[in-house]
């Protein structure tokens, strides 16, 4: 059923009301609940249903009827929600949408009511007044040179000067609030309000917090680099819990605010019985002036008089771009013009346990503006031997090509207590984990003093390898747990991971990303796939080396003459499938003390065991030693300067010839990456190419006896020949050339036919 209704809200509530009662006295039944909630609905709404109007994205209102109720689980407390229709609004059409999903209620939107109804709160007013005469002072210890470079050179974005003020009072919230803990005291209301005015070119923020006195006046907004803040925490440094709310570390936040102001007022009074309110005013030339205020309350007000080129920080809508982008997880409510901004939760820094699956769900489309869903979630959180609060989620959509550009950068977001600091932080994890997204918090970070920039140190190397092992031991852990989901996960994102190895330099490192890669074996059936540790687990005593094999498919590599000659060692085979695999097991050389050979190297330098093989078919199948070298001497003579060698091979058995060149896969990367040797010729001066044939193969005994018989067909047999096995070893990429050719010996078998 879809209707659609035309009007105000007032007119449709009752209408939706009527629609959907039937359906939730069912539900209600069918949910087994029994102690229901009502939750806020429309003034003219009475009885009926609970009714809840959330503020949507993209302009959006969403209208849901909701039947609720308090489930008790586990001992813990939960609420839960049915959602059976949805009515959407837009404009003046609403359109009731029936759906069957069950839902928990949105953590990352609250409860909002209709704009007619909303209720403001809002604390800021113009009740300062100023008492008594100002006394001017200059900047201790500081020159206007050095405020110029604070505050018109330090930051790259001007924005940031909302955030550094929304950290000021956040921080002069936190520290009030330790100071009621301590005393036992009632809390007061710990919030900050921001108020724009486009008339008076100004942005208004003010806090419920410590305020300040006279002397911290001085103290903090005097001498350029002092910091209130860093002096609170060195003072409680036994003290861990107090100071988890603290942000600012450097005391030149403040000053950030005269890259768009020309001139700054702040009122402040602190949060002392009887304490003597004051205003403080500077427009940054290096002085500043203080007098007594009365009608100041509590905290500190900070008024901004915006330069004409910076005027855009007087609309609501800027501001609270701003404050959406960097203080979205502030630990206290912050207002603008009266209306709440903050409304998300900073999972990150909450209990895993008591996280539900849809507020990750809801959080990682946050984080990642995404609108699928997390196929892995990674909460991880440690204090040693770094603080790191963190949450990763891995796309449950496909990456496409953009996405494996490494041009890409970093998805994942680097905060300190809960405030923004990069968006993309390309830094605190490698490159190849640029598939991930996510939050990254953490208080141990080195950052200058702008606090947009991660210093390069040992900390941040820290944090990225701690960042980093964390990550490929749950990719390990999901792997044991969840072979198939884990699977699916590699076909998608296993370029990632190869590239890890590739770009990696330690070995350490290299052998445990390794440990993720997924190869058919030779030794198991067709789709079932292994590990390298699983490989290793199955390795005879004394041996030393892991085989692998490229091909396209399982069929070809079965097929291959390498893989034939290799049956004779009856060693296990790792089949490689995609392109870059070879690749990547070149770059990571060996695991767990075992090197890691392709079975067309292994054939190359393993003369010595080679002459232990011997022919399996009678003598009289194969040519004889004279009648081995005439044929030899004619091919090389035949094939020029197309090979390096020509010689007998007793490893094949179904195979007229193989070509063998040391380092096999690093020669077709090469020949692959370089796009250079376009003719045989120069290919072979750069391969080096040995062509090693089967003696007793009906093709090489044909070829002898047509040598002397049919030079031309011979030559147009030994060319094939050759080429085959050239593309058999993955060396000939275009096969176009030999066409014409295959044409004239299809002519030529045919003659006598």
């Amino acid at each position: 059923m879809t209707r659609v209704i035309n009007g105000d809200l007032e007119e449709m509530a009752p209408a939706v009301v009527t629609s959907l009662c039937a359906v939730f006295s069912a539900e209600r039944d069918s949910l087994g609940l029994t102690t229901f909630e009502r939750g806020p609905r429309p003034s003219d709404v009475v009885g009926a249903t609970d009714m809840a109007l959330i503020r949507g994205a993209r302009g959006f209102s969403v209208v849901r009827a909701l039947s609720r109720a308090r489930h008790q689980s586990n001992g813990r407390e939960c609420e839960i929600s049915k959602l059976q229709y949805s009515v959407f609004l837009n404009r003046n059409q609403y359109t009731i949408a029936p759906t069957s999903s069950r839902c928990w209620r949105l953590y990352s939107t609250q409860t909002a009511q209709s704009p007619e109804e909303e209720s403001l709160h809002n604390i800021i007013s113009n009740s300062e007044t100023v008492k008594g005469s100002f006394s001017k002072y200059e900047f201790q210890a500081e020159t206007k040179k050095l405020l110029d470079i604070v505050a018109r050179s330090l930051y790259s974005e001007k924005e940031v000067f909302i955030r550094e003020l929304i950290s000021n009072g956040s921080d002069a919230l936190e520290k009030l609030r330790h100071k009621l803990v301590s005393s036992a005291q009632d809390h007061t209301p710990l919030e900050l309000h921001l108020q724009s005015d486009t008339e008076k070119g100004t942005l208004t923020i003010q806090d419920t917090g410590i305020g300040m006195t006279r002397e911290e006046l001085t103290e903090n907004l005097g001498t350029i680099a002092r910091s209130g803040s860093k002096a609170f925490l060195e003072a409680l440094q036994n003290q861990a819990e107090a100071s988890t709310g603290i942000i600012g570390q450097f005391g030149v936040g403040f000053y950030s605010v005269f890259m768009v102001a020309d001139k700054v007022e702040v009122y402040t009074q602190a949060a002392e019985n009887d304490s003597t309110a004051y205003k403080w005013a500077s427009d940054g030339s290096g002085m500043y002036e203080i007098a007594e205020a009365t009608g100041v309350k509590p905290g500190t007000k900070i008024v901004i008089h915006l330069k004409k080129d910076c005027q855009e920080f007087a609309s609501e809508d800027r501001v609270r771009d701003v404050v959406n982008k960097y203080s979205n997880f502030v630990g206290f409510p912050i207002y603008l013009n009266g209306r709440r901004l903050n409304t998300l939760q900073a999972l990150w820094m909450m209990d895993p346990k008591e996280i539900s699956e849809w507020q990750h769900e809801e959080f990682y489309r946050y984080v990642a503006k995404a609108y699928d869903k997390p196929r892995y979630i990674l909460h991880y959180r440690t204090d040693a031997p770094l603080n790191i609060r963190s949450i990763f989620y891995v796309p449950d959509m496909k990456p496409s090509m953009f996405d494996v550009s490494r041009e890409l950068g970093s998805s994942v977001a680097l905060y300190s207590r809960k405030v923004l600091i990069q968006t993309k932080a390309t830094d605190i994890l490698p490159k190849w984990l640029r598939f991930l997204r996510g939050v990254v918090d953490s208080e141990d970070i080195p950052l200058n003093l702008s606090r947009e920039l991660l210093q390069e140190s040992v900390l941040i190397r820290k944090l990225r390898d701690v960042l980093q092992q964390r990550l490929i031991k749950f990719f390990l852990d999901q792997g044991k747990k969840e072979p198939e989901k884990f699977m699916k996960f590699y076909e998608d994102y296993g370029l990632f991971l190869r590239e890890g190895i590739v770009t990696t330099t330690e070995q350490d490192v290299k052998e445990d990303i390794g440990k993720l890669l997924r190869f058919e074996s030779s030794v198991l059936p067709a789709g079932q796939v292994t590990s390298l540790p699983e490989y290793a687990s199955r390795m005879k005593a004394g041996s030393r080396n892991i085989y692998y094999l490229c091909a396209p498919n399982r069929h070809l590599a079965e097929y291959s003459p390498y893989f034939e000659a290799m049956k004779k060692k009856e060693m296990e085979v790792l089949f490689c499938y995609d392109q870059f695999d070879e690749l990547t097991l070149l770059h990571l050389r060996e695991f767990d003390r075992k090197k890691l050979i392709s079975v067309e190297t292994d054939i190359v330098v393993d003369h010595y065991k080679e002459e232990k093989f011997e022919g399996n078919r009678p003598a009289s199948e194969r040519l004889s030693e004279s009648e081995s070298e005439e044929l030899v001497a004619w091919m090389r003579n035949a094939l020029g300067e197309r090979v390096a060698n020509i010689k007998l091979t007793p490893r094949l058995d179904t195979h007229p010839a193989m070509v063998t060149v040391l380092e096999m896969g690093a020669a077709r990367h090469f020949l692959r990456t370089q796009q250079l040797a376009k003719s045989s010729e120069e290919r072979a001066q750069i391969l080096q190419p040995t062509l090693e044939i089967n003696a007793s193969h009906t093709l090489i005994k044909k070829l002898n006896e047509l040598r002397g018989q049919n030079t031309e067909l011979a030559q147009l047999l030994l060319d094939q020949i050759y080429d085959n096995a050239m593309i058999a070893a993955g060396l000939n990429d275009d096969p176009r050339p030999m066409v014409s050719r295959l044409n004239k010996l299809l002519t030529k078998v045919l003659e006598h036919h």
